[in-house]
């Protein structure tokens, strides 16, 4: 980054302390117009939010795909690393070309996406493996040959045989939209606010304000469908039978069986059994209620795409 954007504020952290050093440490005035987060998707929402703390305006971010899943990267077409850097360069510092992005609130914390499932349990089971191997074998296996080795080694094995998880889905805001099973929005008679939207078996549930998560899977695809909502889905097939779709599943392919999706801008989730919850790209443990909401913010983000474009 010094070689290519050698007048850019460096700061290399490991820890979310860490980072807020870097940022009380900025010069006073106005904030820097943008900020490249390069980790996955939890160093971007840490760092979102540590700048929110502080009382910071949330600048433009930009994505560099160096951590796991880097799902909110691949959505705004983020190349490699150096790629990402020469095109900084030579763009020059302004305008940014960006695309506003509205956020999920879930427990005080801004993130594109929340939720619970094979994602969260795919993220707990890689952070297990990390932890447990000597350095050197991490470092051959961190990102998406460890991911891997986590879904097929770990986490279906253990899934195909857990106990049933149930979820009661309560809309808590406006009128709920439901998505029928040709794509349209439709709204749900009685779906008021305390309205149950869904009650029963559930192996992946969440909230997000973008299409992808974690790898590219197009997790909420119509997560963009209606301004002000977060997309909300709930899929309740087995492993053993998602396997045979994962295909489709992870194309965003709509309808598949046993599956629920909304536009909602307030709910809550009730499980019957602590289920591992993720925020963003990490799991921050165990929960049995959660409520969502959309944040009054939003963020502008780095379009690479169209900053490749510009360079042509």
């Amino acid at each position: 980054m010094r070689r290519w954007l050698p007048e850019a504020r460096l700061g290399l952290t490991r820890t979310l302390e860490e980072a807020q050093r870097f940022l009380r440490e900025l010069p006073v005035g106005p904030g820097p117009n943008l900020v490249v987060s390069g980790g996955g998707d939890g160093t971007a929402v840490g760092l979102l939010n540590a700048m929110r703390r502080q009382g910071s305006p949330l600048p433009t971010l930009g994505l560099v795909p160096l951590g796991t899943g880097n799902g909110w990267a691949r959505v705004m077409g983020s190349p490699s690393f150096p790629r990402a850097m020469k095109r900084l360069s030579t763009h020059g510092l302004a305008p940014w070309p960006t695309q506003r992005f509205s956020l999920v609130e879930v427990e005080g914390t801004l993130s594109p996406w929340a939720g619970t499932g094979w994602d969260a349990e795919i993220v707990a089971d890689y952070q297990r493996i990390m932890h447990s191997l000597p350095k050197k074998y991490a470092e051959w296996f961190g990102g998406a040959p460890g991911y891997m080795m986590s879904l097929f080694g770990m986490t279906i094995p253990r899934l195909a045989f857990a106990r049933t998880t149930n979820v009661r889905l309560v809309n808590t805001g406006a009128p709920a939209l439901l998505v029928d099973p040709s794509g349209r929005l439709v709204s749900v008679p009685n779906g008021g606010a305390g309205a149950v939207l869904y009650e029963g078996p559930v192996s992946v549930c969440g909230c997000s304000t973008t299409t992808h998560v974690g790898m590219g899977m197009k997790a909420f695809p119509f997560a963009h469908a209606a301004p002000g909502r977060m997309g909300v889905r709930v899929y309740a097939e087995t492993t053993l039978n998602a396997m045979l779709s994962l295909r489709k599943i992870w194309r965003g392919v709509h309808p598949l069986p046993k599956d629920h999706q909304w536009l909602l801008d307030s709910c809550r989730m009730e499980f019957d059994q602590p289920v591992n919850f993720e925020i963003g790209g990490d799991v921050v443990g165990k929960r049995s209620t959660v409520d969502f909401r959309m944040a009054r913010e939003t963020v502008e983000v780095l379009d690479w795409k169209r900053l490749a474009a510009l360079a042509a």
